[in-house]
């Protein structure tokens, strides 16, 4: 086995041999040697912290003592680690767990599926589980969404870009506007521009010359994650659901990424108080491990046996992991301590919004927040919305954070939002020193943009 003593050394061996999509590394260029919590180690002996968190896998962070114990648990065990859907009782124990963790309306109803171990597999069973149940084709979507790379899935997508080159996705998906107050769609903003995107929508539905053929299914995330931590107000997600209910519309809510705690809820849909009929999980559920199921309402359960399958929707050990996350973040009381230590990183963030000059809004909930980049030399554009991204500030402030040992993503239109996904376990002071770097590394990034700008002029 080869072992390099420097980040390099494997950036470079890794840029020869992996594929020309990978992604992360061009913008975090580390070598991860250890991890523990939220910080990791590269193999310089640098310590980070970790606010990206395995883009909000990590719900404990990085090798946790209850996920350990879980591991060595179904070794010492010998439990079986690979069963297909065969069921266990680590398999039972888990599902246990995760219905006592949704709301009572919810679970009383609930059957799940297992799924591959990836979230976008699970999206692609609830689309065929909607379109079976309805006998329906089209799927409504939103601007701004993202439900993974998989073909069905990147269908669903906002983003255009990882989709322009790829010929054929699946047809009939419609998009709808999501309320995004910084940028409204409609160029109004605020609670009217709320209202009119759910007139419009609404109308949309009913409008017998709309275009749109009666639909399987709408999915939607209520806090849009890699469309820039945009979360949707509690008043439209209820509206959403009563339009979808009326109208039979199954409604399916992505909580790969919000799910377990992330929000300051337990579930995201929990803030607005509805009942979804399907449920998408993944990343956090499989404390650290692949795992990624459907839970949905029994009404729905109308596909043949095999209509959809995995080799890998039997990992025992995430199931165990998993099972030990959920409980952790309950006995913990975990979703509260997020809510608290959201609130105090964004009311930090605010203040260097107040103290620099890029930053056009800092949103999010719990421990999902969002820092938008722009440019304000530009106050407004011509439908109204406001300051314009500004990309290569965004990446600046991103490098200079990741100089000082501070690991953040980007995201959002023209990858122009800081996206802070940190560890549920973060505790207070390690939020005041996340902010501490980033109010530098914003002051730093703004002089340097603005000192090659004075070097061009």
């Amino acid at each position: 086995m080869t072992y390099y003593s420097k980040n390099e050394q494997y950036l470079d061996s890794q840029a020869k041999r992996e594929s020309n999509a990978r992604s992360y590394p061009r913008r975090i260029p580390i070598a991860i040697r250890e991890a523990n919590g939220i910080y990791v180690t590269d193999v310089e002996g640098k310590v980070f912290i970790d606010c990206l968190g395995g883009a909000g896998t990590l719900a404990l962070g990085h090798n946790h003592p209850v996920i350990i114990e879980a591991i060595r648990k179904v070794l010492d065990d010998k439990l079986p680690l690979h069963t297909l859907d065969l069921t266990t009782p680590v398999k039972e124990e888990f599902v246990e767990e995760l219905f006592c963790s949704l709301p009572d309306e919810f679970a009383k109803k609930a059957r799940i599926q297992f799924c591959g171990p990836s979230g976008s597999d699970a999206v692609e069973a609830a689309l065929k589980l909607v379109k079976t149940a309805t006998g329906k084709r089209s799927m409504l979507a939103f601007q701004g969404g993202y439900h993974g790379m998989t073909h069905g899935s990147l269908s669903l997508m906002g983003n255009l870009g990882p989709k322009k080159q790829i010929t054929g996705l699946m047809p009939d998906v419609h998009f709808l506007p999501f309320p995004y107050n910084f940028r409204c769609p409609f160029g109004v903003g605020g609670k009217e521009g709320c209202e009119i995107g759910q007139t419009y929508i609404e109308q949309l539905l009913d409008d017998p010359e709309s275009g749109i053929v009666p639909p399987a299914g709408m999915i939607m995330e209520i806090v849009q994650g890699e469309g820039g931590v945009i979360p949707a107000p509690d008043m439209w997600v209820r509206e959403i659901r009563r339009m979808t209910k009326e109208k039979g519309i199954p409604l399916i809510i992505d909580e790969v990424q919000t799910g377990f705690g992330r929000t300051g809820k337990l579930f995201a849909f929990e803030h607005s108080g509805i009942t979804p009929d399907v449920v998408v999980l993944s990343k956090a559920i499989g404390g650290s491990l692949p795992l990624a199921v459907v839970v949905y309402n029994e009404d729905l359960d109308t596909w043949n046996p095999g209509a959809h399958a995995g080799t890998f929707r039997g990992n025992q050990m995430a199931f165990a992991t998993g099972t030990a996350t959920i409980k952790y973040i309950k006995e913990n009381d975990l979703v509260i301590h997020a809510e608290d230590m959201g609130s105090r990183l964004v009311s930090q963030l605010r203040g260097i919004q107040a103290e620099t000059n890029c930053i056009g809004e800092v949103r999010g909930r719990g421990l999902m927040i969002g820092v938008e980049i722009v440019n304000k030399q530009y106050v407004v554009n011509r439908v109204g919305q406001n300051d314009l991204a500004h990309p290569k500030l965004a990446s600046r402030i991103q490098q200079e954070c990741f100089k000082r040992g501070l690991i953040i993503e980007l995201g959002g239109r023209h990858n122009s939002v800081i996206r802070f996904l940190p560890p549920l376990i973060i505790t207070a002071d390690e939020i005041d020193t996340v902010s501490t770097i980033f109010l530098d590394a914003v002051k730093q990034a703004e002089a340097s943009i603005n000192s090659c700008l004075v070097q061009e002029v």
